[in-house]
């Protein structure tokens, strides 16, 4: 592509972001539109009010693009359950905003089982375990770069490190690779903020920066593990390719267990420390009871999720709920908003690490679609927490709170912290 030809795309790009933004703009600041309020600031600080506010209207609230949307937690879990629904239309493209594969994440049946079943081996309870002692270390050195009692940054020095740490290890990334693994958490933000759209020239220019260094680097793993096999997801997955599963499936696989290992993992993490220092009774409970973290982490799935919403769409013409959903029609679940649904947690704006039944959130989906890495992402988390609470009861928070810039992955970008 010329010069000419990079400059006329470019200012396309920006003109038609602008318009989107405008659109947002107005639809949530003239005409007040929940939907258009979520992706704004406002959105972003407080998704849960605007939860609050579409609660009353029903189970399915219409949005104003013709669609369908709930915070109710038993409808949407019927829709994520049901064989009725998927996550693209029978035909036709997708109407949802893709930004890179998702591989089985982005799939249909039969095609969702036949790439699942590739990834499933690396997070059997087996193999899940068998994570437990490189996570525990890796904790341990994290807590001793936090301790010390100067101000740091709990997203960089702790939540980000500890996921990166056993994803490498995971799938084998080693000198060979050819990558700084410090840029992992660069990628990961650029790619998993990418879920919600591209928001500027500079995200589109990190976006195809952290596409194509992990595209590099995982391009060159396969080879090298496809002729030097060794214990690791990514020899595993070398092994598969065949005519049933092509190179640049598995390159998206890599790229997608990447981003969905890290971004999932390092938000619960800072959503965990944050609610708990927020809720200071909480955190003092914790610590006298470490043993209450695996709780503490649901309640946070439960209470403040790191991804707050999915989509689903109708391959039929049926009923939801009292409503005629339309073959095609998406109905956007918004995750954030069922784990506060009163009807199926009593009090559920509060806190509390002791909560029974918590675990019936919906923070990592439910039926086919659930989340592979869900083991794993709770064992890191729970680990951390409790040696967290054990090693460094008087951690406090030590300044303003910067959240991420997104509004389907929720979590702090940076969270100060000192720890005496």
């Amino acid at each position: 592509m010329s010069i000419v030809q990079d400059a006329r795309a470019a200012v396309a790009f920006s003109q038609e972001l602008y318009r989107s933004k405008l659109s947002t703009a107005y639809h949530g600041k003239v005409r007040h539109d929940p939907f258009a309020r979520l992706r704004m600031g406002e959105g972003r600080d407080n998704p849960y009010a605007v939860y609050a506010e579409l609660r009353p209207q029903g189970p399915l609230v219409p949005t104003r693009l013709g669609n369908l949307a709930t915070v109710d937690h038993s409808v949407a879990r019927s829709v994520l359950t049901s064989r009725a629904f998927g996550v693209r239309p029978l035909e036709g493209p997708s109407t949802t905003s893709e930004q890179f594969d998702l591989s089985f994440l982005d799939r249909n049946e039969p095609d969702h089982s036949r790439l699942r079943r590739v990834a499933a081996p690396a997070f059997s309870p087996r193999m899940v375990r068998g994570y437990r002692s490189r996570i525990e270390e890796l904790v341990s050195g994290l807590i001793d770069e936090v301790h010390g009692g100067e101000t740091t940054d709990f997203v960089s020095s702790f939540a980000a490190p500890l996921p990166i740490g056993v994803i490498t290890r995971m799938f084998g990334i080693d000198e060979d690779a050819g990558i700084d693994t410090t840029a992992f958490a660069r990628y990961g933000a650029a790619l998993g903020g990418s879920l919600d759209g591209i928001h500027s020239l500079r995200h589109a220019r990190e976006l195809m920066e952290a596409a194509t260094a992990l595209g590099t680097m995982f391009d060159r793993l396969l080879r090298l593990r496809a002729v030097d096999p060794r214990d690791d997801l990514t020899s595993v997955l070398a092994a598969e390719r065949d005519d049933q599963v092509r190179s640049e499936e598995l390159m998206s696989m890599c790229i997608l267990l990447l981003v969905a290992g890290f971004e999932t993992t390092v938000n619960l993490l800072g959503n965990a420390l944050l609610a708990l220092q927020d809720h200071p009774e909480q955190w003092r409970l914790l610590t006298e009871q470490p043993e209450l973290a695996g709780q503490a982490i649901e309640e946070t799935l439960r209470w403040n999720p790191p991804v707050q919403r999915t989509e689903r769409v109708a391959f039929e013409d049926q009923e939801v709920a009292g409503t005629r959903v339309r073959k095609d029609q998406w109905i956007l679940l918004l995750l954030g908003g069922t784990g506060r649904d009163p009807s199926a947690f009593p009090d559920p704006d509060r806190f509390d690490i002791t909560r029974s039944h918590g675990t019936e959130h919906l923070a990592f989906s439910s039926g086919i679609h659930y989340c592979l890495g869900a083991p794993l992402a709770r064992l890191e988390a729970t680990i951390a927490l409790e040696q967290l609470a054990i090693r460094l009861p008087g951690i406090r928070r030590a300044g303003p709170v910067t959240m991420r810039r997104t509004t389907l992955i929720r979590g702090p970008l940076h969270l100060p912290v000192t720890a005496p």
